[in-house]
């Protein structure tokens, strides 16, 4: 496959992430608020989104922060919950090999779980052009960066994203792109392992071992199906 870059394709990647766009919205004012709470400034709460880009570890950071600041126990969470990353980034090999390193690596930056789902869509489409990818983060990391300043300086914001049921647009999203993975019953194995050892995880194990889990479950369910 011949795998092109162009703005077009960046833009039809920003276009493809705009149904999770008030889900990354709402969480994203949620963290600018408890950021506040722990007494992060403007400037703080905008440099973390910017440098870090993941939610759930900036989360997690601020479950955490306290005087002194636990850096070990900080870094070793959030390398634990970033793992899926090493299962992810495969996936996408079809693309990222052709380009050069700059637009590999700096696509590679703003890559998410949501912006990772729409790339994988546009993959099996038969899409060749590497810049979706880039595209799709590029918008969600706007977002994401723009919401939490917002959620900063508007002030507690928790009980209009619980009146809306706005907590539950991730979860809704990344069900409707099931659609899109789903090749038949081959596929059943690998699903239903996955699905079952991540449950079994979550209830026996703290924090998100359950999606490392999970997700190697059925990568190896899926393996041994393909070798039969």
């Amino acid at each position: 496959m011949t795998v092109i870059f162009t703005a077009a394709g960046a833009a039809r990647g920003a276009r493809a992430i705009l149904p999770i766009a008030p889900g990354a919205v709402a969480f994203g004012l949620v963290y600018g608020y408890l950021a506040g709470e722990r007494d992060l400034s403007v400037l703080e709460v905008g440099l973390t989104s910017l440098i870090v880009f993941a939610g759930a570890s900036q989360f997690l950071a601020l479950e955490m922060w306290g005087d002194p600041l636990p850096l070990a126990g900080v870094f070793v969470g959030v390398l634990l919950i970033n793992l899926r990353h090493v299962l992810l980034g495969p996936a996408l090999l079809p693309w990222l090999p052709p380009l050069p390193p700059a637009a590999a690596y700096g696509s590679l930056f703003f890559l998410a779980d949501e912006v990772w789902g729409v790339s994988v869509v546009e993959q099996r489409r038969g899409g060749r052009d590497a810049a979706f990818l880039l595209g799709a983060g590029l918008s969600l990391y706007a977002f994401w960066v723009t919401s939490t300043l917002l959620g900063r300086l508007a002030g507690d914001l928790s009980l209009l994203v619980e009146e809306w049921g706005l907590e539950f647009l991730t979860t809704a999203f990344f069900v409707a792109l099931l659609a899109g993975f789903w090749r038949g019953r081959g596929d059943a194995l690998a699903w239903t392992t996955a699905a079952v050892v991540a449950v079994t995880a979550k209830w026996g194990l703290p924090g998100t071992w359950y999606i490392l889990l999970g997700a190697l479950a059925g990568s190896l369910a899926g393996a041994w199906r393909d070798r039969q």
